[in-house]
């Protein structure tokens, strides 16, 4: 049973297990463990009163690895996954083994697919994200950015040409995107008026 107060039993004994696994049990003789002076096991001091803890009420359902039959008793609510990477995020615990690459490759992505969505969302409030001031790109100016990176043997002189590109095209890929939407929307609302100034003209 997981998640209980005390230490599960083991599912093989200790000489099956040593006999196994070359190797196993190495520290269980007290004289070989370190922490041994400061070791105490006394589980009336961490105050629990339970066998295995109330679990948590799920306000969504929460994502979970697939070799888990349930969820922890706790877990964060802080960030709920939402959009298209929630979606992301879902399909790596749904479908993929934490031993998967594919799993990792799909929560990074997932990652960056979030940072994406709140450039987008800034952008539909009254105060959007400044990339101004808020990527530092100023700090280049007052802050010897270029004599910083020559002849120091810097090892990340290979992302000077890629952090642009990387901070810079979400709101070059943003601005071109709310263009084409304010176009097309001003474009179907002249397209609209001319069609009524037409059909009053002909009644």
């Amino acid at each position: 049973m997981p998640y209980t107060a005390s230490k599960p039993p083991l599912s093989e004994s200790s000489e099956q297990l040593r006999a196994r696994i070359p190797g196993w049990g190495a520290d269980l003789d007290r004289v070989h463990r370190p922490s041994v002076p400061r070791e105490q096991f006394d589980p009336s001091v961490t105050g629990a009163h339970w066998e295995v803890p109330d679990q948590q009420p799920e306000q969504w359902p929460r994502e979970r690895s697939v070799e888990h039959q349930r969820l922890t008793p706790v877990f964060g609510t802080v960030a709920p996954p939402r959009g298209a990477s929630g979606a992301l995020r879902r399909l790596a615990y749904a479908r993929y083994s934490e031993a998967r690459a594919a799993h990792w490759l799909l929560l990074l992505a997932a990652d960056r697919v979030d940072a994406k969505e709140h450039v987008l969302r800034s952008l539909l409030t009254r105060r959007p994200d400044n990339p101004v001031t808020e990527t530092g790109v100023l700090s280049e100016l007052s802050g010897h950015g270029l004599r910083s990176r020559l002849g120091r043997r810097r090892a990340d002189v290979g992302h000077h040409l890629l952090d642009p590109l990387v901070v810079g095209t979400p709101w070059v890929v943003s601005g071109l995107l709310t263009g084409w939407l304010g176009y097309r929307v001003v474009r179907s609302v002249r397209s609209v008026r001319s069609v009524r100034s037409v059909r009053s003209a002909r009644s």
